[in-house]
């Protein structure tokens, strides 16, 4: 019989990284839980990712997923508020790392693609879908709602991605 492999997806951020849990089976997704981890904003850089890594740790000592996704940082026009995103999606790469979990990284308009059908949509769009696609979804903000988006983005394409990271290691 076909086993369910749990899926943690992340949205990464430094406020706010979403988070979400999913079961799939074949071509069936089963919601477990979703939300958001946040940061001090008044606490120091260092301090603030020391919280993104506690959360996340949490939520994979609570929920064991086999499998983690992360959202690929965008490049935007302030150079350190992109900067501090790498950071915090450093931490979101690490933590399921670290745990031994497979880590696959999924560029935003892949994600888009995969849930809405096309690379380019408004938070909007993507809620509706995940509720579409996994009606007993809940979720309490939009970071929450991406991360549900690129869970489900993985198990649409975690053979292809699972085979990379073999065909890697093999390098």
């Amino acid at each position: 019989m076909n086993t369910p492999i749990r899926i943690l997806g992340i949205d990464p951020g430094l406020r706010r990284t979403g988070w979400a849990i999913i079961d799939a089976q074949g071509n069936s997704l089963r919601f477990v839980g979703a939300g958001t981890v946040t940061s001090d904003g008044k606490a120091d850089l260092a301090s603030r990712l020391c919280q993104l890594h506690d959360g996340l740790d949490a939520i994979l000592h609570d929920h064991r997923p086999d499998e983690a996704a992360v959202e690929a940082t965008f490049v935007n026009k302030d150079a350190s508020a992109t900067l501090k995103l790498g950071q915090a999606r450093g931490i979101a790469m690490l933590v399921p790392a670290r745990a031994g979990l497979p880590v696959a990284e999924y560029a935003p308009n892949a994600v888009k693609k995969t849930v809405i059908g096309v690379g380019h949509g408004d938070k909007k769009q993507i809620h509706m879908m995940v509720k579409v696609l996994m009606p007993k979804a809940r979720f309490d903000t939009d970071d929450a709602a991406d991360a549900i988006a690129i869970a489900i983005c993985h198990a649409h394409h975690r053979q292809s991605a699972t085979s990379r990271l073999a065909m890697e290691a093999l390098k």
